[in-house]
Order: C-alpha cells, then structure tokens, then sequence
C-alpha cells in the first residue's frame, strides 16, 4: 500500500464521527436503498404473515399468497405468463442459472457459447468455469472504446453448435447500453433457419430502473434482475426464463420454483421485489430527467473545474445517472477514500470487483491503459439527491484532485 493511501486511511478513522448528518451517496449502481413503500410492504410478512409457502396450513396460505401476488407483478412488468418468472436468491444465482442450466440441458457434446468481454462476473466467471471444465466452448465479443456491442460481431461468431448468447443490457461500470433488442430480432432470424435454436440471455440489472424490459420488445428467452438495484431489498432475483426454453436446476433440494431453484422461499423479499417494481411502473418520466440533468451538470462542472480527465463509455447510448471519469495522475482509490473522508460515497468501478487490485475488465476491454483504468471513478445518481449535493461534490472533487495531484511524484 502506498503511503498517502495509509494517511488517508488514518485520518478517516479520525473523521467518521464528523460526517454522519452530511454523507452524500452517490453510488446507485452499487446498491439502492430500500423505499419506505417497499418496506412496509415487507413488513407484515417478517412477522403477521411469516409462514413457509410450502406449507399447507393457513399461515403457509397466507405466505403463498403474497409471492403469488408478486410473481404476477413481476410477470406484469416483463410482459410475461407468472409461470416464467423464477425467484431467486439474486442476478448472479440468475445469471449463474441461465448459463449453466441452458448447458447443462444441451444435448450436444460441448455447446458453443456467446458473451462480451464487459459482461458482469457473475456471467463472465459462470463461462470460464465451464470452459476449464471442458463443458461448453465460450467466444467473448470485443466491445468499441466506447464500450459498445457491434451486432455484426456477435453475428460473426454464431456456429452450428452455438446454444446461448448472453449480453448485458447495461453495463453496470460505464452504463452503456447494449443493443440488446437488435441482436434478439436477428436470432429470431436466424433460428428459423436452424435445427437447434439459440437461446438469448440479458442479463438486465442495471435496465429495470429506466428503460423499457418487456421480454418481447427484448427478443429474450432469459432474463436476469435484482430487488437491490431498484430501490428493493437484497438478496433477491428473478430470471424469466421463456416457456420452452431446456434449462436444467444447478442446485438440489426441494421441488420450488418449478424444480429450478430449490429452497425455502425469501417471502418478505419477494414481495418487496414485487413492490419495487410497481413503483417504477408508477413512476414518471420527470423523475429520470431530473436525474440525467443532474449527471448532466456534474459532467460539465468536472469538466470546467478539472484538467486532464477522461469520459468512458458512450454518452448518447448510456444510463442517465451514470458518469465514469478517469483523472490523469491519480489513483482511483484515493479519491474514493478521500471523498469518503468527507462524507461522499462513490466507486472505482463494480462493487463486486473492489477487493481486487487488478484494473477494471471493462475498461481494459475498451482499451483504456492501466493508469487510465486505476484512475477512474463511476459516479452513479438516484432520485434521492439533490442540485446541492451535486454543488458540494464538485467543490470537494476540486479540491481532493488538486491535493492528490500535488502529492503525486513528478
């Protein structure tokens, strides 16, 4: 470890007691918290209705009725039959379901798989764990610099033994938008002309909150979410997987979720899932402009404020709250220890990658070099904050930058 990062994480022992009523969090892509609608609809199943769905007696009724309930909603949502929709424990048991459940059902030697090199772990490592063990053989399309999917990239690499492709809808570190909907219409193409189909996953985290993911404008036969990432509870998911689709359960136990995902059921999220998810529908657009005019301001003020700093990703085919910048000259931890100083919470990239050292795969895979990719933060807004916030922010940014930047060797 460096030396200034040591400093800065001695004196952010020294602070936190100063900074519990001014934290500003701006790190939405990481998690959401949870709506006080949502919980209060969760309640009554943590304690009033808290039977086993399974069970056969009045308080096991009682339970069933609520997931019952949420599943049509869910299924409303994605604009699909309540049988399609499975719950589980979260997007990366989803994702690790639909990859290995499709192979795992495949009557073919080794099924050919399809994915990007920005994908999230949870499906990138579902392929790589497959591949060393010689289950299935996996081709990673490479992405623009602008971390874009080209549709003809993935069309090229289609064999007689392709079974799956998987790509994301939104990318969770630079909130590009994959042209998810383009590749469905020419699979469905494709697949009249074949013999064995080829079935399509998107894995749609980052997507629920904002952009349309009804299963038939998608063109998918699998897709991935989460209760977190929309202001839901943790430990949640769903994967609909579309009537006919041959996928096989990856776990043992029980007969729940149609035989594909055993266990008991996570009642009280399930039904806050379900809530989340009624709240977007219900939701305005002014809501998401309000958000993007935000992102919008902190990008230009970066920009007027802050010399020698670099934008990832697409701009026009990109999330509304999500901005990732690369500063010239200084490590991305340290802002984000030295922001956290001050009550800020930001990213260097995904949550699920912070204990690692290594550079961010995605934007490695859009070309950017190591300096580049070490000296990045992904700055991702919600509709909780605030004109003032984005205001502080910006001042204290200024001035983090200007610090670490002057302690950094010539």
């Amino acid at each position: 470890m460096t030396r200034p990062l040591i400093i800065i994480q001695l004196l952010l022992k020294l602070k936190l007691n100063n900074m519990k009523n001014n934290k500003i969090y701006f790190d939405h892509a990481a998690t959401t918290p949870v709506d006080p609608k949502v919980l209060k609809a969760m309640v009554p199943y943590l304690n009033e209705k808290f039977g086993n769905p399974s069970s056969l007696h009045t308080f096991g009724q009682e339970a069933v009725e609520g997931v019952d309930q949420a599943r049509d909603q869910v299924a409303e949502f994605l604009g699909c039959s309540a049988q399609e929709v499975v719950f589980t424990s979260g997007a990366t048991e989803a994702d690790n379901l639909a990859i290995q459940g499709v192979v795992k059902a495949s009557k073919l030697d080794k099924p050919h798989i399809i994915t990007s090199t920005i994908e999230h772990p949870a499906v990138l490592e579902a392929c790589k764990k497959l591949e060393k063990k010689s289950k299935a053989e996996v081709d990673y399309v490479k992405v623009t610099q602008d971390g874009l999917v080209k549709v003809e990239e993935v069309k090229k690499l289609i064999k007689n033994n392709t079974i799956l492709i998987s790509i994301m809808y939104v990318n969770n570190e630079v909130g590009t938008i994959q042209p998810v909907r383009e590749v469905g219409k020419i699979l469905e193409k494709i697949n009249k002309e074949r013999d064995n189909r080829i079935y399509f996953h998107t894995d749609a985290v980052q997507a629920i909150n904002y952009l349309n993911c009804n299963v038939l404008h998608l063109h998918v036969d699998l897709l991935s979410l989460s209760g977190h990432k929309i202001y839901g509870p943790k430990g949640i998911g769903v994967l609909y997987v579309r009537d006919g689709t041959p996928i096989q359960s990856i776990q043992f136990g029980g007969h729940q979720e149609y035989d594909l995902r055993p266990g008991t059921l996570n009642v009280p999220a399930i039904v806050g899932l379900a809530k989340a998810i009624k709240l977007i529908q219900k939701s305005n657009k002014s809501e998401n402009q309000k958000i993007r005019k935000l992102r919008d301001k902190l990008l230009k003020g970066i920009l007027e404020k802050i010399p020698d700093v670099k934008v990832n990703g697409n701009l026009t085919e990109r999330m509304p709250n999500n901005l990732n910048i690369s500063f010239k000259n200084v490590e991305g931890e340290s802002i984000l220890l030295m922001l956290d100083l001050e009550g800020i919470a930001i990213s260097t990239g995904s949550a699920c990658a912070s204990g690692s050292l290594e550079p961010s795969h995605v934007l490695m895979a859009m070309g950017l070099s190591h300096a580049e990719a070490h000296g990045s933060l992904r700055i991702t807004l919600g509709k909780g904050n605030t004109d003032k916030e984005v205001d502080k922010f910006l001042e204290i940014l200024f001035s983090v930058i200007g610090k670490l930047r002057g302690l950094a060797p010539k």
